[in-house]
């Protein structure tokens, strides 16, 4: 899980927020068209509302929904006043007034009116896609169950680990199953690296009845509980000891994302566009591939991955060259 940067969302925040778009895109407006006054939006009403309960520290269910009531009905009538503007400045015969960033400012206002109408007249707090961010709608509340956040915003990430090196197979706006991504992990391991894995150590979601027949059609091992009853026959010291380090041997994959939230914020991606959040989380596995290539490096001696990597830091000092031997690929995945 990858998290935005984004402030925790409320039904009031993003209803004020929004009001207070709509009331800059009248403000935008009212210079481009040939008014005389300017249209009433009751604005100094609308935050002092909007204040008194926001700064509340307990705030019960019936005053929530009554100053949610009013925002909705706020941002509707701005809704409606911005229409008849447009209209009047097409009338005109002037160009579009609206620039492309408040133009899509505008779409995700009017998807988020209705969804909180939606919400507000059915006295629920779900729907389908729901936007939590007006400046980033392709972000969605995915519900996790941990103990420091029961809900988190941000894309969902799908990444392997072979020998320290990760690389990212799917990343996901939507709340999905990362079991269903398991052929195509393997797959991409297979275009890699010329071979199937003989090894797959994976979280017990990715242990399901369909991909355990793929694995075995494939010939591939895997690490984990059996389904179906215990086996009679108790293992041997030694089998129990081999499981328990090749169960152990995941948690490299584990640790990736505590280097990449703790090292590079991982947790904290401040790209607001979607392309961008996903070339910044790119760039943050990169960053870790290219740390785990330094440390290759140095153990093996490689004199000539050493000078491109210090060249791309920005300085460069003498390395001493040792006899570089291969690296020995235990075909071994870790999702």
């Amino acid at each position: 899980m990858a998290d935005q940067y984004i402030t925790y969302p409320t039904d009031l925040k993003l209803l004020n927020t929004a009001r207070q778009e709509t009331e800059r895109l009248i403000d935008t407006l009212y210079t481009k068209g040939e008014y005389d006054t300017k249209p009433r939006t009751y604005r100094r009403k609308a935050r002092k509302e909007y204040l008194v309960v926001s700064k509340k520290r307990h705030k019960n269910k019936k005053e929530l929904r009554v100053i949610i009531g009013k925002q909705v009905r706020y941002i509707r009538r701005n809704i409606s006043t911005i229409e008849k503007m447009l209209d009047d400045i097409e009338q005109l015969g002037k160009e579009f007034p609206l620039k492309p960033r408040d133009q899509r400012i505008y779409w995700v206002v009017q998807h988020l009116f209705s969804q909180q109408m939606y919400m507000y007249r059915n006295k629920t707090h779900k729907c389908s896609d729901r936007i939590v961010n007006i400046y980033q709608p392709h972000v969605r509340p995915m519900v996790r169950g941990k103990d420091s956040a029961d809900v988190e915003f941000g894309s969902k990430i799908n990444i392997s680990e072979v020998e320290g090196f990760v690389r990212c197979n799917h990343i996901g706006w939507d709340n999905y199953d990362e079991g269903g991504d398991l052929e195509q992990q393997v797959e991409d391991f297979r275009r890699v690296y010329g071979c199937y894995p003989e090894l797959l150590l994976g979280d017990r979601k990715y242990l399901t009845r369909k991909n355990r027949q793929y694995l075995k059609n494939m010939g591939i091992r895997i690490v984990g509980k059996p389904l179906g009853r215990p086996p009679k026959q108790e293992l041997s010291g030694y089998q129990k000891y081999k499981t328990r380090k090749e169960q152990n041997m995941r948690n490299h994959v584990e640790g990736k994302f505590g280097q990449g939230k703790n090292g590079y914020n991982l947790n904290q991606i401040r790209a607001r566009r979607q392309d961008t959040s996903e070339s910044w989380i790119s760039a943050i596995l990169f960053v870790m591939n290219l740390t785990k290539l330094m440390e290759v490096a140095v153990k093996h001696g490689n004199f000539l991955v050493l000078f491109v990597l210090r060249l791309m830091r920005g300085y460069f000092s003498p390395v001493v060259i040792y006899k570089w031997t291969p690296v020995d690929y235990r075909r071994t995945i870790l999702i």
